[in-house]
């Protein structure tokens, strides 16, 4: 029995294939809309990939990218699909291209489901990338003559200063790390090699920021210098000094960031799959209506469309019964009864040579 049977007249099936050349067309902006989407997602990340690890990051993007191509070309085939499917003659060229492009069709729009969800599932990634890259940039921030690193501390002091964030976690990562330069530190002061000596890696730690954490809403001039030291300040508890640095950390900042994109181009995605969907259906109906046109031979003859011929589980069992004989016709029979002439019979059959007389 077939799923979803509906009867279509011919004044309906022209109407249908109308339909769908339109929703065709418009598919193919919704393609141009994930490409969009997905190069806009990649110049975000890669504005930031110094502050990121090397990891797989960039693979929503790539994936939008690439499922937005495609449905710029199969939405345009079925636009023209569609456009001929009004003409019986016109339909026949594609009689045979039809069912391949259908199983194309789905299969891409299963790819835009694992885009949707890609979209949602990579906050975890993306955190653990975004807490490795930004160690590291604290690390070398204070390595201003450094080829390859002397623009970080200009890129983690712009991104202080646009999130309003401070450090990985908070502003106590700043604590753990030396982020002012040798260069810049009196190495002829007691203090400052008490300092290094002090520590085991031979590191300047002591308890400050960089300016670019100091809040600029706070009501008082920015302590960035020891900052948990409550007595080198007149009336200050580093505790409930809540305005005078950012408290939240980096990582919190560009994960809600990058999570707010994401999941609008998720929810964006979500519904150009549901979109593509509804127009595979159309398509479906259109080719099954079109083919039993052709078996009744009358082309204003009343037709059937369904979206499968039969049930589910005997399609899936059709489906399986293909694959099991497909399988067993690469199997090799290794029935001993079977009797396999020997080497010995191959050369008694052979026919033996004509043997030329010779004189007496």
């Amino acid at each position: 029995m077939a799923v979803l049977k509906v009867t279509f007249t011919k004044t309906k099936r022209d109407k249908l294939a109308q339909v769908l050349w339109i929703l065709n067309w418009v598919s193919v902006v919704t393609g141009m809309i994930l490409l969009s989407l997905g190069l806009f997602l990649k110049v975000e990340i890669q504005q930031r990939r110094e502050l990121m690890s090397d990891r797989e990051v960039h693979s929503v993007p790539n994936m939008l990218i690439a499922v937005g191509l495609i449905a710029c070309g199969i939405n345009f085939l079925g636009g023209k699909i569609c456009y001929d499917c009004v003409d019986t003659a016109k339909f026949l060229r594609w009689k045979l291209l039809m069912l391949p492009y259908i199983i194309c069709t789905f299969f891409f729009t299963f790819l835009l489901l694992v885009g949707a969800l890609m979209c949602y599932c990579m906050r975890n990634e993306l955190e653990e990338s975004l807490f490795v890259g930004l160690r590291d940039a604290m690390r070398y921030y204070k390595d201003t003559d450094t080829p390859g690193r002397c623009f970080l501390k200009r890129t983690v002091d712009m991104l202080q200063i646009q999130f309003q964030c401070c450090g990985n976690d908070g502003f106590q990562d700043w604590f753990y790390v030396q982020w002012i330069g040798n260069r810049y530190l009196d190495m002829s002061s007691a203090e400052v090699t008490d300092r290094l000596r002090s520590n085991v890696e031979g590191k300047y730690l002591m308890d400050s920021v960089p300016f670019s954490c100091c809040n600029p809403s706070s009501p008082r001039p920015c302590i960035q210098q020891q900052v948990t030291n409550n007595p080198a300040h007149f009336n200050y508890d580093y505790q409930e000094e809540e305005l005078n640095l950012w408290m939240r950390g980096c990582r919190q900042a560009l994960l809600e960031y990058y999570t707010h994109i994401m999941q609008s181009i998720g929810l964006t995605v979500l519904i150009i799959w549901l979109f593509e969907l509804s127009v595979l259906t159309g398509v479906r109906y259109l080719q099954t209506a079109m083919e039993n046109v052709l078996r009744q031979g009358d082309p204003d003859s009343e037709s059937d469309g369904w979206l499968l011929e039969n049930s589910f589980a005997e399609t899936a069992r059709y489906n399986f019964n293909i694959i099991k004989n497909l399988g067993k016709c690469y199997q090799v029979d290794d029935d001993p009864n079977i009797d396999v002439p020997s080497t010995a019979q191959h050369e008694s059959d052979k026919v033996p040579p004509k043997q030329i007389p010779v004189p007496s």
